[in-house]
């Protein structure tokens, strides 16, 4: 009978307890029947992944008949072929190997209507097949996509920003492991055709040249429409190659005057050449913006090669370094990166190797930056911030050198300086400037010190033996390390909460964090990620998208009673918003860059004003 399930019912063996119980007839008219008349979309699929049965739900969502959807291919059906990961795991399923497998779909139904799916499939137990359910989830995936869009897009240029082009290139690195990691694997009936795979990518990286003078002497209105302009002109590019048609390009806006086109499946260094070439040729145009013409060029960081075996922190690496090489070769330029000109500079493998007896001669100082409270432009605290004056390089920032330390372990040792310098410094501030509300001193706190030593027990001794407070103490940690921990992290964070340490999440809104569960986390501060308030610069068109994000945030901080800490604060304006919102505290260079423990002792005395 048509979408109706089928197959024999076998009974165990004699004298083995079944394993569940065998089913009448009339039970077995009633599961049809079921299946028939049930208001949920679902299909009976063998393990070729053709369609056994499919009930009138299911007919009715893809617009025919439901007796037409027998032998034919389901993955067709709904379209689950359409890219590699989920192919991967539907096979996965069919073969026995995954008990369960879910997506969502786009589909197309015959009177032209979109509509969203929820596809799920699972195996049906002693029956060698599986049961495919479509559920119509339209309504909640388009509010579901205009939140996200508000949140994953600029709002100066409208490009996908720094956090949706992390995700997308870390999905398509991630499905080219997946598809490399099964090279001999048999090819499965029905695989989908022609879809124009290579397992590599490209990237390039730019950013405008002399940007920071347009800023200065026209104002941030004229540069956020430059922006824009340039935003357009990158998209017009991207168009013209076929490229966002074909759906394997993304330009986005990662800060600033920084945007990355990323091509995935490139099919090699010539097409990423290109494309460089075409995007020097667009903005050697002059932009007209209002009345204001300007000239702007642009350098450009090339970067192909396989997808296998790639991460996204060595690609973007790899593209900031040659990034600096167009810029050190003239600007106005395009590089490709040079894995010879790269390994014949002194980059990672020689900080690295200078990075541990640096910190047992004493190389490292402190600067502080103030932490302000909105309401009441008091500073409340100061964040430390660790420099390294190298002998060779100058003062390197800890971009330079942080990610080194935590690869090589050596962020142990130096992060144990840096708590008991911070804790110190914080103690003399203490004495010598005796005031109602001490300073507190936060101080950023790597995974791998949790891992790798006793954290709790080195907080503990280092405020003993300073004599600092644990509450005049906060902790940084980032959202990615703090979301999900689990285990000795977890036990750890909640130790130093209970010894009065605050703890932190830094660069708060830029992850996946699942905001639920920073109620079962011994969190007491968030701080906004510096994202949020750069989009509040342009105070005469405020995207009121940005300030309902922020404002949800702290609510929602608020509620949990926790504070909340904004980010790169440099006007006056944002500081207002973030003030109406109800921010409680703000750190930003409208306040001061971080400076040395003598400048905030000035400013403390009052012989040295709060903004420099």
């Amino acid at each position: 009978m048509s979408g109706t399930p089928e197959g024999p019912v076998h009974p165990d063996p004699p004298g083995v307890p079944p394993a569940r119980p065998v089913l009448t007839e009339r039970e077995l008219r009633d599961y049809r029947a079921a299946f028939r008349t049930s208001q949920l979309a679902m299909a009976l699929v063998d393990r070729d992944g053709l369609v056994v049965a499919a009930n009138d739900s299911l007919g009715a969502l893809l617009g025919t008949d439901s007796a037409a959807l027998r032998e034919q291919a389901a993955a067709d059906l709904v379209d689950l072929a359409a890219d590699g990961r989920t192919w991967h795991a539907y096979r996965e399923v069919l073969r026995g190997r995954r008990s369960r497998f879910r997506c969502t779909r786009r589909l197309k139904h015959p009177d032209g209507r979109k509509l969203w799916a929820e596809v799920t499939v699972a195996p049906v137990p002693d029956t060698g097949r599986v049961l495919l359910s479509l559920t119509d989830i339209s309504d909640r995936r388009e509010l579901q996509a205009r939140l996200r869009h508000l949140q994953m897009h600029d709002p100066v240029t409208r490009l996908p920003n720094r956090a949706l082009f992390f995700e997308r290139l870390s999905a398509a690195l991630e499905t080219a492991a997946a598809e490399s990691a099964e090279p001999d694997r048999p090819a499965f009936p029905y695989a989908p055709h022609g879809q124009g795979r290579t397992g590599r990518i490209g990237l390039c990286y730019l950013d405008l040249d002399g940007f920071k003078a347009v800023n200065d002497t026209l104002g941030h209105r004229v540069g956020d429409r430059l922006l824009a302009a340039v935003a357009g002109r990158l998209t017009e590019c991207a168009d013209s190659a076929g490229y966002t048609r074909s759906g394997g390009l993304l330009v986005a806006r990662l800060g600033g005057d920084e945007f990355a086109v990323l091509v995935e499946d490139s099919t090699g260094t010539e097409q990423l050449a290109d494309l460089a070439r075409s995007v020097l040729h667009a903005l050697e145009r002059p932009f007209d913006l209002g009345g204001q013409r300007l000239s702007v060029s642009a350098s450009i960081g090339v970067v192909e090669r396989t997808a296998a075996g790639t991460t996204a922190t060595g690609l973007m690496q790899a593209a900031d370094t040659t990034l600096y090489w167009a810029k050190a070769d003239g600007k106005g330029r395009w590089t490709l990166f040079d894995p010879e000109r790269n390994a014949h500079r002194i980059t990672r493998q020689s900080l690295s190797s200078t990075l541990r007896p640096a910190v047992e001669r004493g190389e490292f100082a402190l600067e502080y930056q103030p932490l302000v409270d909105l309401a009441g432009g008091a500073v409340r605290g100061v964040e430390a911030l660790v420099r390294w004056n190298h002998p060779q390089f100058g003062v390197l920032p800890p971009n330079r050198f942080v990610g080194i330390a935590e690869e090589d372990g050596t962020i142990v040792e130096l992060g144990r300086w840096v708590l008991r310098t911070a804790c110190r410094q914080a103690r003399q501030w203490q004495k010598d400037h005796p005031r109602e509300r001490p300073l507190f001193v936060s101080v950023n706190v790597a995974v791998r010190q949790v891992w790798d030593s006793d954290l709790v027990a080195d907080v503990a001794g280092i405020l003993s033996e300073t004599g600092l407070a644990p509450h005049l103490l906060q902790l940084e940690l980032t959202e990615s390390a703090v979301m999900g921990s689990a285990g000795r992290p977890l036990q750890a964070l909640q130790a130093l909460s209970d010894m009065g340490v605050r703890i932190a999440i830094d660069d708060f809104g830029t992850g996946y964090s699942n905001l639920a569960y920073l109620s079962r986390l011994p969190v007491s501060v968030l701080k906004l990620d510096g994202s949020f308030v750069r989009g509040f610069q342009d105070e005469e068109h405020a995207n009121p998208a940005d300030e309902l994000i922020v404002e949800a945030l702290v609510q929602l901080a608020h509620r949990l009673g926790l504070t909340v800490t904004a980010e790169c604060v440099e006007t006056v304006g944002q500081a207002a918003r973030l003030r109406r919102i109800g921010c409680d505290t703000g750190q930003g260079w409208l306040y001061s860059r971080a400076v040395s423990p003598d400048h905030i002792a000035a400013m403390l005395e009052g012989t040295t004003p709060l903004r420099v």
